[in-house]
């Protein structure tokens, strides 16, 4: 009870001290809007505590996802790498789960058991998600513990495939052993963004391979210091578009890849759904003329807590802007849109700069805007 006082007061002080620093329009906790079909949840399914090689109680990791107001989360400890084992002997891999489950059972937090089969390369590190005993993953075989993990319904992914420890050049290369677990249904997913990290290339195993897009934290230490987030920063996050609140609609949209992986100001994804948080994230609050001229201001409120970087392709010019317009998490930005005449309404053709649907390729979105009123 005393650490988690302690631990509360402390992030109050850090927020406190820097609020006038903090650049987030909508606080700390991080938004997304719902899409068409799906509700849109917030997750971080990599994260360790002491019960591996982490450096907090996993009670902590639980009230740090309720600041930043995340829907699920999973304590996926490292099962073979234990450093704490003289200090923290547990030979129950549940332990940390249960922890973080009772200190949850009052929140609005979905805890998700998994854990980190940790081996050299291949297959190098990799997650299973959604199990049902960890301790049954204690195999020495690198295939078998993936097959044990998929008979306990578990969902699969490959760890910072770009860790350079692993991968002196940092590039994520698929390897013979990921294509034989890729072939059998045993790896489901990659992460594109892990810590401090974006791949480029893991994006490209995940699109040729039709893997799940996934972004983690990997957070060993405290999340507000390793992520600035009392300057604004905010931890990486997988978006899972899922048909209801619940860990079993979690699985069922991880396992048909309805997921967009969130990087600092970037969002990660395929076009399916990447395109249609992007529009469902920006409101267009009014569209009116300005005074006698046929100049179209156009007021764009950004919902989500990324920014959102535009570039112009509508055939229009802009008034107040060159081709680029910056849009602010949770604020709104005027538009002005040289129309030649007045129209009762426009559509408003954009490049997304802030989004990549492949290496080096960005999504087009259309805004379709309604004019308040029309004058001759």
């Amino acid at each position: 009870m005393l650490r988690s006082l302690l631990f509360i007061f402390l992030i109050i002080s850090l927020t406190c001290s820097s609020q006038e620093n903090h650049s987030h329009a909508l606080g700390r906790k991080l938004q997304f809007p719902d899409i068409p079909g799906y509700k849109t949840l917030k997750c971080d399914f990599h994260q360790h505590t002491a019960f591996s090689d982490g450096s907090v109680w996993p009670d902590i990791r639980v009230m740090e996802a309720l600041m930043d107001g995340l829907d699920a989360i999973s304590l996926t400890e490292h099962l073979e790498y234990q450093p704490h084992k003289d200090d923290i002997p547990h030979p129950d891999r549940n332990r940390s789960y249960d922890i973080a489950i009772k200190e949850a059972e009052n929140h609005d937090l979905i805890i998700v058991k998994g854990s980190e089969i940790t081996r050299k390369m291949p297959p190098g590190h990799n997650n299973a998600i959604f199990l049902s005993d960890p301790n049954k993953l204690l195999v020495d075989d690198s295939i078998a513990v993936f097959r044990e993990a998929k008979k306990q319904g578990a969902f699969t992914f490959w760890n910072h495939p770009n860790w350079t420890p692993q991968r002196k050049d940092g590039m994520a290369t698929l390897t013979d052993v990921h294509r034989l677990l890729i072939r059998e249904k045993l790896l489901d997913g990659i992460e594109v963004v892990n810590d401090q990290t974006f791949s480029v290339e893991a994006l490209q195993i995940a699109l040729d391979n039709n893997l799940t897009i996934m972004g983690n934290s990997d957070i060993h230490k405290l999340i507000d210091w390793d992520f600035k987030v009392p300057e604004g920063g905010h931890r990486p996050v997988t978006l899972v578009f899922a048909k209801e609140r619940t860990a079993e609609s979690i699985k069922e949209a991880l396992m048909n890849r309805r997921t967009v992986a969130v990087y600092k100001n970037l969002l990660i994804g395929r076009d399916e759904f990447l395109v249609p948080l992007i529009e469902s994230s920006l409101k267009i609050t009014s569209a009116k003329y300005i005074g006698k001229y046929n100049v179209l201001g156009v007021a764009i409120e950004n919902l989500s807590s990324t920014e959102i970087v535009l570039q112009n392709q509508t055939g229009f010019t802009f008034h107040n802007n060159n081709d680029m317009i910056t849009l602010n998490a949770g604020e709104k930005t005027i538009v002005e849109i040289k129309t030649i005449e007045r129209k009762p309404q426009v559509s408003l053709k954009f490049l997304v700069l802030s989004a990549v649907n492949a290496p080096n390729k960005h999504p087009v979105i259309t805004l379709n805007v309604k004019v308040e009123e029309v004058k001759e």
